[in-house]
C-alpha cells in the first residue's frame, strides 16, 4: 500500500464519517452482500477520480471488499475531506489527495493514481481518461475500460468517440435515469444550498436568485430556491429548456438582463464564461456568486482578479473582489464546485444509488471485456431498473405489475 495525504493522524473523524453514511447506504451493501463471495474484482487494480468524502470513500471500501486494489484522488482540490483520506489508509487504500492543493500537486496526484497501470477506471469529470490519451497513454496498457459520473465528463467522452479517439469504452453512468433523476436534481438541489447556506449565514427568502442553467441539476437548485421563498430567474440557452423554466414557474431573461436584478448566481451549465467581465459591471454591490458545475471556469474568476482593485477574506470560504466602480462582488469557494468545496457534496442515501450505479457497472465492464468496443455505452435499463428496485425494496415499497392480459394490450395495436 502507498499513500500521499495531508496527515495519516487524522483518521478518527474520517472514520466516523463513513462509519455513519454505510449505515444510510443499503444498495451499496446489497451488493456488496450479493457478490462478496465472488469477489468480482478479484485481482484488478482500479483507479478512482471522485470527490474523495465520505460517500466516496466508502464506495472504494466495498471494492475493496470486493476484490480490487483501489487506488483512489479527489476530483476537486477543494472537495477533499483530509480526515476521510486517512481512513482510507487506516482500511488499506491507496489514497493520493488532500485538501486545498495546487492544480500542480491535483494533476501529480491523478498521475500516481494512474501510475498503478489500472484494469478499470471509475472517473468524476473525465481528468485520469483525458491524462490516459494525452500525457501518460503508457499506463492506459491494461485498461479494461471504466465508468463516468457526471455531465461534463460525459460530453467530454462522446466528443473523444466522436472523433475516434477514445481508446476503451467506458460507461456514461450520469445518462442513467437513477443517476440524473436523483442526484443530479435532488442531490444537487439539496447539497448546493447546504454549501451556500453554511457558508454565507444569510436568508434565502425574499432574494433574487439567478440560476445558470436548467438541466436536471439546474432544476434541482431552482426548486430548493423556490422552496425556500427565493424570487428564481433562470438563464438558458436552449429555448426548449427555457420554456420548461418559463412554465415551472420561473422568469426566464439573459445573463445580462438577470445580472442587473440578482442578489445570488449560481452557475450549473457545464461550459465556460457564463459569467463574465461585462456582468460583474452591470452586478449589485454585495452579491453573492458561486459555481455548482463541476469546473471553475463557469464564472471567469482570471477575469474577476483582473478587475479587482482589492481582494479580501470576507469569511470562511468567501473572498470579496472590489472593482473599478466601488461595487464587491463575493465568490464562494474560489469559483470552485460549492457543494463540495463548500459542503458535504450530496446526501447519502443519493449517492447510494450513483455509486450502486458505479460498482454495477464496472462490474459489467469486467464481463462483457471481449465483446464491448471502444465506445460510450448508456447504462442498460436493466441494471437502472435494479438499483431504483433495490432503493424501494430498502423502503419496503412494493409497485404493482403487469397481468399478462395488460402487457398483451399494450404490446399490440390491433385492439
Amino acid at each position: 500500500m502507498s499513500y500521499s495525504i495531508k496527515d495519516e493522524n487524522l483518521y478518527v473523524t474520517g472514520l466516523k464519517k463513513i462509519d455513519w453514511v454505510s449505515k444510510n447506504m443499503p444498495l451499496l451493501n446489497k451488493i456488496m452482500e450479493t457478490y462478496k463471495n465472488e469477489k468480482p474484482f478479484n485481482g484488478k487494480k482500479i483507479a478512482m477520480s471522485i470527490h474523495l468524502e465520505a460517500k466516496t470513500a466508502y464506495m472504494a471500501l466495498i471494492l475493496k471488499k470486493l476484490g480490487a486494489n483501489v487506488f483512489i484522488t479527489g476530483s476537486n482540490p477543494l472537495s477533499t475531506q483530509d480526515d476521510v483520506a486517512a481512513a482510507l489508509v487506516k482500511e488499506g487504500v491507496n489514497v493520493f489527495a488532500r485538501y486545498g492543493c495546487s492544480n500542480q500537486e491535483y494533476e501529480e496526484d491523478l498521475k500516481t493514481v494512474l501510475s498503478c497501470i489500472p484494469d478499470l477506471i471509475i472517473d468524476d469529470g473525465g481528468d485520469l481518461v483525458n491524462l490516459l490519451h494525452t500525457k501518460y497513454p503508457e499506463y492506459a496498457k491494461n485498461i479494461i475500460g471504466g465508468c463516468e459520473e457526471t455531465t461534463t465528463g460525459v460530453i467530454r467522452l462522446r466528443a473523444m468517440e466522436k472523433e475516434g479517439k477514445l481508446n476503451f469504452p467506458m460507461i456514461a453512468v450520469n445518462d442513467a435515469k437513477c443517476k440524473y433523476l436523483f442526484d443530479n436534481r435532488y442531490g444537487t438541489g439539496q447539497s448546493v444550498w447546504d454549501g451556500i447556506n453554511r457558508t454565507t449565514n444569510l436568508i434565502v427568502a425574499g432574494k433574487h436568485v439567478v440560476i445558470a442553467g436548467y438541466g436536471w441539476c439546474g432544476k434541482g437548485v431552482a426548486m430548493r430556491a423556490k422552496g425556500m421563498g427565493a424570487h428564481v430567474i433562470i438563464t438558458e440557452i436552449d429555448p426548449i429548456k427555457a420554456c420548461e423554466a418559463l412554465l415551472d414557474g420561473f422568469d426566464v431573461m439573459t445573463m445580462e438582463e438577470a445580472s442587473k436584478t440578482g442578489d445570488m448566481f449560481i452557475t450549473v451549465t457545464g461550459c465556460k464564461d457564463v459569467i463574465t467581465k461585462k456582468h460583474f459591471y452591470l452586478m449589485k454591490n454585495e452579491v453573492i456568486l458561486c459555481n455548482a458545475g463541476h469546473f471553475n471556469v463557469e464564472i471567469n474568476m482570471d477575469q474577476l482578479e483582473k478587475e479587482a482593485v482589492k481582494i479580501s477574506e470576507r469569511r470562511n470560504n468567501i473572498k470579496g473582489y472590489t472593482i473599478a466602480n466601488g461595487k464587491t462582488l463575493n465568490i464562494i469557494a474560489e469559483g470552485r464546485l460549492v457543494n463540495l468545496a463548500a459542503g458535504d457534496g450530496h446526501p447519502a442515501e443519493i449517492m447510494d444509488m450513483s455509486f450502486s450505479l458505479q460498482v454495477l457497472n464496472a462490474k459489467y465492464v469486467m464481463d462483457n471485456r471481449e465483446v464491448i468496443k471502444n465506445k460510450v455505452y448508456n447504462v442498460s435499463d436493466e441494471i437502472d431498473s435494479y438499483v431504483a428496485k433495490l432503493y424501494l425494496d430498502g423502503k419496503e415499497i412494493k409497485i404493482d405489475n403487469l397481468t399478462t392480459e395488460q402487457k398483451k394490450y399494450l404490446d399490440s395495436w390491433n385492439f
